[in-house]
């Protein structure tokens, strides 16, 4: 009987990771699947939840992958939801041009805007997203064409235009969510497999001995703050487009950036699969609580401070670490497999080639 070798492969999947792969595309067709058969309600509660998922894992890569604190998403969101209002009302542009607009608009507004915070660093570049928020805030409540500070409503009939394939409203919205919260996941997954990846985890460890290493650190900042810009828009244009109405007071209210992080702190930061638990964790509370009126945020209080103290990882992130389990792994690391004697030397036996 031949005797058992230990032999070393660099791998980057797993048996769970691809067995998750698997789950998840069934679990999609079935949430695809439901914008035929789910009720108004059900998609209704669905497309927030993809939009929040969407929210949070942006907030993540920019935080938790880039080291980039931001207390000032809801300035994205925000305008996101006002590049849509004005495409519809005042060009008179369809909903997916508008919902285009609304993407651009929170790319092209990062750029400039990370410029001026990118000066700053740690406390100091947080409190500077939130002044930037607070600054479009109070522009937008001035814009007399939008409303100025009392908002502004879409029309009915640009409500009954969002339609696609005979679909009805509801359920284009929860498809449009449904595609926007796994394309962030998608994007973030494969940036975090690419060099940029590496450069952006070496960044948030370690800024200064990653310059050293040749990591231009301001571009690939630059790159991940115009993204995360992009995705926010495109969230809040969605979130408004349900709505129907969006004022400045709304729009950019700092608790949209407070439940970013809140999810991505429960869940786990600088883990893909910590947002969807944290996402999951606070949907569960706010159907469950948010009768309570402000016992309702007391007691989300109360869970952030107990999962910070006691779990300092996030769920997720702390079941990952001690159970070893990624659903989503972008490292590569080395594994031991068990083969013969046969099969080492079958795999040493060079291949011919026929002339």
């Amino acid at each position: 009987m031949s005797a058992g070798l230990k032999m070393r492969r660099v791998a980057q999947s797993s048996k769970l990771s691809r067995a998750a792969g698997m789950i998840a595309v069934v679990i999609v067709l079935a949430l695809v699947s439901a914008a035929g058969w789910g009720d108004r309600g059900l998609l209704s509660l669905l497309m927030e939840f993809f939009c929040y998922l969407a929210l949070a894992q942006m907030w993540n890569l920019l935080a938790g992958f880039a080291g980039i604190v931001s207390l000032g998403q809801q300035a994205f969101l925000g305008l996101g939801g006002y590049a849509l209002f004005f495409a519809a009302l005042r060009l008179g542009w369809n909903p997916l041009e508008a919902f285009l607009l609304a993407g651009l608009a929170g790319a092209v507004v990062a750029i400039p805007g990370a410029l001026v915070v990118f000066r700053l660093q740690g406390a100091y570049l947080a409190i500077g997203t939130w002044v930037v928020a607070e600054v479009l805030r109070l522009i937008f409540s001035q814009v007399a064409m939008l409303g100025a500070g009392s908002g502004i409503s879409l029309p009915v009939a640009f409500a009954k235009s969002v339609k696609m394939a005979g679909l009805p409203r509801d359920a284009v919205l929860y498809l449009a969510a449904l595609a926007l919260a796994l394309a962030t996941i998608f994007a973030s997954y494969m940036l975090l497999r690419s060099q940029r990846g590496l450069a952006l985890t070496a960044i948030r460890d370690n800024e200064l001995g990653a310059r050293s290493s040749g990591v231009n650190s301001f571009t690939v900042k630059l790159m991940v703050f115009a993204a995360t810009g992009l995705g926010t828009g495109l969230t809040g244009a969605l979130l408004y487009l349900a709505k129907l109405r969006i004022s400045p007071a709304a729009a950019f209210d700092v608790n949209w950036t407070s439940y970013m992080i809140f999810m991505v702190v429960i869940g786990g930061v600088g883990t893909l699969e910590g947002p969807i638990a944290g996402t999951l964790v606070y949907f569960v509370l706010r159907q469950y609580l948010a009768d309570m009126g402000s016992w309702y945020l007391i007691i989300l209080g109360v869970v952030a401070v107990t999962v910070m103290l006691r779990l300092p990882m996030g769920i997720w992130g702390t079941a990952a670490r001690k159970y070893d389990l990624s659903l989503f792994p972008t490292r590569r690391r080395v594994v031991f497999e068990e083969v013969t004697v046969a099969q080492q030397d079958r795999s040493r036996v060079p291949e011919t080639t026929a002339h």
